[in-house]
């Protein structure tokens, strides 16, 4: 047992050095992904603010850094993969091997990639567009990625839609039809009268004939606020023809008092014009 003991605990300077050897070998390998997706994240972040900088289209800022990103991360890879006598031939060897297992487990994300360039070499929508897809792509687009496009819905949320189902489905673009988006706010004298003077205001704006209606471009009225004077202001969001919007405004905001007056309930101030910050249509 004391033999035993001895050669188990008493190994061999070489095997020492050798298990030395490659324990730093990976902790080296491991900084080296920790530093390089590190950098990528910081080459993605500065790729990002010079092309907003340069004021180029920001529909391409978001897919150019994430490619920018992702190219640091795979020499990374390949770096962290050498350090620990791995090959680079030997890894290409293996994958080609296992070609056909890795292209069925990635083909949908290649395809969401190849979708994404496509949606941004033949640019069928741009950043700030409203289109209207299949499932939840339907709201106003934020930015097209690597993998998804990012877009707002009516009801203020948030949906990731994979590139690929947006390119293989057909699209509506409200944006380059002449749609816009007008605000407009009421400011209510009593916070006690929210829930009946949206109910109003939603009537309201959905009989006016300039504003658009379906899914994607119905109106919505929601609280914008509750100011500490008291009170409540509320937000009216409709979609209308671009020749229409001026119109419209005007006529929402004079439809606004009058409802709500009749409806017995108190508008503090004046229904007035929000800064329209949402989509423009370009032509």
């Amino acid at each position: 047992m004391d033999d035993f003991l001895n050669r188990l605990f008493h190994l061999q300077p070489s095997l020492l050095a050798t298990m030395t050897h490659d324990v730093m070998n990976v902790i080296v390998a491991v900084l080296i992904l920790v530093v390089g997706w590190w950098v990528s994240n910081r080459v993605a972040h500065v790729f990002a603010s010079m092309l907003a900088h340069s004021h180029a289209d920001p529909t391409l800022a978001p897919m150019l850094a994430g490619m920018a990103a992702w190219t640091v991360r795979v020499i990374a890879l390949v770096a962290a993969l050498s350090e620990v006598g791995i090959a680079t031939a030997s890894v290409l060897a293996a994958l080609g091997a296992a070609g056909l297992a890795i292209g069925l487990a990635l083909q949908g994300t290649l395809q969401n990639i190849a979708a994404g360039i496509m949606l941004l070499m033949l640019r069928p929508f741009r950043a700030g567009d409203v289109i209207e897809g299949s499932g939840a792509a339907a709201g106003i687009v934020c930015e097209v990625g690597l993998f998804t496009t990012r877009i707002e819905r009516g009801d203020g949320n948030v949906v990731f839609v994979p590139n690929s189902q947006i390119w293989s489905n057909p699209v509506i673009n409200y944006s380059s039809g002449g749609t816009q988006r007008i605000d407009v706010t009421v400011d209510l004298a009593r916070r006690d009268q929210v829930d009946a003077a949206i109910g109003k205001l939603k009537e309201m704006v959905s009989a006016e004939p300039r504003v658009q209606s379906g899914t994607t471009l119905a109106p919505t009225v929601a609280v914008d606020s509750y100011p500490s004077s008291g009170g409540a202001r509320l937000l009216v969001r409709a979609w209308v023809r671009n020749a229409d919007a001026q119109y419209a405004v005007d006529d929402i905001r004079g439809h606004a008092r009058e409802t709500l007056a009749t409806a017995g309930l108190a508008v503090a101030g004046n229904a007035r014009m929000a800064g329209d910050h949402a989509a423009l249509t370009r032509s």
